[in-house]
């Protein structure tokens, strides 16, 4: 029979999880009061092998999180608050933000520090050649907290995905072609994918990296499909009201549209180096770069016109 660390256990699904008491000096503080007194989170897996690390660095985390916290109740309230007891202010104050930031906006900092040097370490490496020993040197956490807030490395990288498509979809909803006519929202629609995957060749590396992968780590994910149905949604209204008006030709397909764009505005970064081996050109020569941009945007509005 296998012994487990203090702490760690088998939850009531198998999987390998912690149970830990809320210390009682912590009681009052405003992430704690009123729930379980009983922290019980899941690693996720029934490896024993697998869950006992995660498990062990889920515990460090949440000892951090007690420690911030045991941290923000010294500074809670004002010097009269201060002289009550801090069960009673914080009762009495209820709805009233603490003086110092909450952990749970400490948490998210945390964690969008995290995506960002994942996001560098993944493009960079790709997924087998990352480590989230480097990930989290280039953050001000630890690795107990990275595996804390992600669970483990493919999770950081499915999210680290989701992330990169996250840029460029939030950047097309922002646009608000449909306050525009057809062809200028086609236009604006090119120009903006254009300079976002020239301004973001880590995007690009992401992307590649998880085709040599098979897209096996952000296959089904619900979130993901559902924002680009979202994208592939603005430009099929726009396909629509522009054949309505008559400034494209009928039975263009968004699907189809949204291809030529994307391989159009990619190549130009993901084939830089093989380009300039084969052909000595620099896509990326500055006095060039203004003309290829036109040369897509042309390439679009002739292809839609009728």
């Amino acid at each position: 029979m296998t012994s487990f660390p203090k702490n760690v256990r088998i939850g009531r699904n198998g999987r390998i999880g912690i149970l830990k008491k809320v210390p009682r000096d912590l009681w009052p503080h405003p992430n704690y009061r009123g729930h379980a007194k009983v922290i019980e989170r899941s690693t996720g897996t029934r490896e024993v092998e697998k869950g006992i690390p995660i498990a062990l660095s889920m515990l460090a985390a949440l000892d951090e999180e007690f420690a911030t916290a045991r941290a923000e109740l010294t500074g809670y309230g004002t010097a009269a608050e201060k002289s009550r007891p801090l069960a009673e202010a914080a009762a009495n104050d209820a709805g009233r933000r603490p003086r110092q930031r909450g952990s749970s906006a400490v948490g998210e900092r945390t964690r969008r520090e995290i995506l960002a040097a994942a996001m560098a370490e993944f493009a960079a490496r790709g997924y087998s050649g990352a480590r989230v020993d480097a990930i989290a040197a280039n953050t001000s956490t630890t690795k107990p907290m990275i595996y804390y807030h992600f669970g483990s490395k493919e999770k950081l990288y499915a999210e680290v995905m989701e992330e990169a498509y996250g840029g460029i979809r939030a950047k097309e909803q922002d646009l608000h072609l449909d306050a525009l006519p057809p062809a200028e929202a086609i236009r604006l629609l090119v120009e903006v994918t254009f300079d976002h995957h020239a301004d973001h060749p880590e995007y690009v590396r992401l992307i590649s990296t998880e085709n040599i992968e098979m897209g096996r780590h952000i296959s089904g994910r619900p979130s993901l499909i559902e924002r680009n149905a979202i994208a592939l949604d603005t430009v099929r209204d726009v396909l629509r009201r522009g054949e309505k008006d008559g400034t494209f030709r009928p039975g263009l397909s968004a699907w189809h549209l949204h291809f030529m764009i994307s391989a159009l505005c990619f190549m130009r970064v993901s084939n830089r180096y093989s380009m300039r081996a084969a052909f000595d050109l620099d896509l990326w020569d500055a006095k060039d770069v203004p003309r290829q941009r036109q040369m897509i945007v042309e390439t679009v509005l002739r292809y839609v016109a009728p």
